[in-house]
């Protein structure tokens, strides 16, 4: 009989369990709302990226409906063969105007947009200056670009001085961090960097994923937020997560935008869209500017439940976003955290190392729109009593 070659992996495994570190997947029973079911378990959801609750607002059911009818259930092909229709472009346009650009392209998701737009415009003789908190597409990104990559403290703007000092002026420079950051919530030094871009000839570029429908005037991101529009060559966004529905997105200039069309990799080999999910789309960019509304009680909601974790003694970190963690310490702790909460009706699952530092493990939680005070309420009394039970609070 032939050895199996993937034996190994048994170890890395065991290793997992017996760091307290290994998890079962939890599986989603019912639409993925505030108070849902989870492993048959009626909980309060803390750990959706469905900020403004879109995943199942009428007016996206309808579009996706509306288009499967009208077009079917999927499209057959790439962007670059037979797969663009009419509907991809009109939400191209749509978030175009939407973000005050000259053009956008959409791709299948935003890890796919980061990492395929870095790796694409740039070069083994280029030179990457990145945040060291930057997310992980970003990261593969620059890998797969085979530029060099020189990390800056976060956020720490003064180092990213000092390292573009130190690189040839001629050279290629790309400056690039996250808008939001996804782990600790904080927002990037955008005005900073932005300043430093400009007196040191570099390409600014900012994924926004976290920020698209959060931060801004109707959920536009960081960039309508600090004010920097016309400051950033290139933006990342997200379908995926406050818009409710899937892909990611590049905006920029007419320039960048062509090019992609051409040279992005994930672009160019993956099949478009469904017809539904860009027709859904399109209903949440209307839904943004039509109801503002959703996203105030979006920031009541966060307000409240910060408030309630700084009384009852939690360390939530330099959050500045919805996205607070609850900082646990070791990664077992973390994990033990999540498990009592999940026990008690709360889901919020934990996060550890390598995706955090191993000290800075945490149970992440994301407040939405679509929260009652009673939910959340219910969770701040959940993590009042689990928090107390293992020594955190």
């Amino acid at each position: 009989m032939r050895a199996d070659p993937l034996a190994y992996l048994g170890n890395e495994i065991e290793a997992l369990k017996e760091q307290k570190l290994f998890r079962h997947l939890r599986i989603l029973e019912d639409e993925q709302k505030a108070h849902t079911t989870v492993d048959h378990k009626s909980v309060v959801n803390l750990s959706s990226n469905n900020y403004l609750g879109l995943t199942t607002h009428p007016k996206l059911r309808a579009a996706a409906l509306k288009a499967t009818e009208e077009y079917g259930v999927g499209t057959g092909s790439v962007r670059t063969i037979a797969g663009t229709m009419d509907i991809h472009m009109a939400l191209e346009r749509k978030l175009a105007e939407f973000k005050k650009v000259e053009k956008v392209v959409v791709f299948q998701s935003g890890f796919a947009a980061n990492a395929g737009t870095v790796s694409a415009i740039f070069g083994k003789d280029d030179v990457v200056i990145s945040d060291e908190l930057n997310h992980a597409s970003i990261i593969d990104g620059c890998r797969l670009s085979r530029a060099t990559i020189k990390v800056f403290p976060h956020k720490d703007v003064d180092a990213a001085r000092r390292i573009i000092k130190d690189l040839p002026p001629a050279q290629r420079k790309l400056l690039i961090t996250d808008g939001v950051f996804s782990m600790d919530g904080d927002l990037g030094a955008l005005p900073a960097l932005c300043q430093l871009a400009e007196e040191s000839g570099c390409i600014m570029m900012v994924d926004d994923a976290h920020a698209s429908g959060v931060f801004g005037k109707n959920g536009r991101g960081t960039i309508d937020h600090f004010g920097m529009h016309g400051r950033v060559d290139i933006q990342v966004g997200t379908l995926s997560k406050a818009v409710g529905v899937l892909g990611g997105y590049v905006a920029g200039n007419a320039n960048l935008i062509d090019f992609l069309y051409h040279r992005a990799r994930p672009f160019l080999f993956s099949t478009s869209h469904p017809p539904a999910v860009v027709l859904a789309c399109m209903a949440a960019i209307d839904v943004l500017m039509d109801e503002p509304e959703i996203i105030e009680r979006l920031w009541d909601n966060t307000r409240f439940f910060k408030e309630g974790l700084h009384q009852l003694g939690f360390n939530t970190g330099l959050s500045e976003s919805p996205i607070t963690p609850v900082i646990a310490g070791e990664g077992a702790k973390a994990m033990m955290l999540s498990d009592k909460l999940f026990e008690r009706g709360v889901f919020a699952q934990g996060i550890a190392f390598p995706t955090v530092a191993r000290d800075k493990a945490r149970v992440r939680t994301i407040v939405t729109a679509t929260h009652t005070r009673e939910d959340l309420q219910f969770a701040l009394d959940a993590f009042a009593a689990v928090g107390r039970e293992i020594g955190l609070i």
